[in-house]
């Protein structure tokens, strides 16, 4: 049976924060052909929801970045009542994660590479996060389909 870190990497992109000024970690796709972004929401009493969008960029540094379109997600807005994902439709490429008091909340989002501006040398992505009140946020990456065959899997922070 193959193991997930045989065919996968995953990659935290955010530690457990309030989102306020806060800039999620890039990763490069340059080596991946898939990223499953996995986005969990710790709500607290009085929360407000954090905005959600995509970018993209040309480093991981941010180099030019820009919007990254995308046209679903799938949610769980109460983990502790069920392990179910619902896909939703966003609007304007973005979404705001449930304000709902008290609640743990799962997020994913599936990009391929192929949906970068590859013409233009993007291969970086990242999740956007808005601000949000008593809500605690942190974001997985799970980068899958290797471009090529290696002992492990390649670095995806480094460009």
């Amino acid at each position: 049976m193959q193991k997930i870190v045989e065919t996968a990497k995953p990659v935290w992109m955010l530690s457990a924060i309030a989102p306020s000024s806060t800039t999620p970690d890039y990763v490069s796709l340059k080596n991946y052909q898939h990223a499953t972004l996995i986005i969990t929401v710790e709500n607290g009493t009085g929360v407000t929801g954090s905005a959600i969008t995509l970018k993209q960029a040309q480093a991981v540094a941010g180099t030019s970045e820009k919007a990254l379109a995308f046209a679903h997600v799938w949610s769980n807005v109460d983990c502790a009542a069920a392990d179910v994902l619902a896909k939703t439709d966003v609007t304007s490429d973005t979404f705001t994660t449930a304000s709902t008091s008290s609640k743990l909340l799962m997020y994913v989002i599936e990009v391929d590479a192929s949906e970068l501006d590859t013409d233009n040398a993007f291969d970086c992505v990242r999740v956007g996060t808005g601000d949000a009140t008593r809500a605690t946020v942190s974001i997985l990456g799970i980068l899958g389909a290797p471009r090529f065959a290696a002992a492990s899997m390649p670095a995806a922070i480094t460009d």
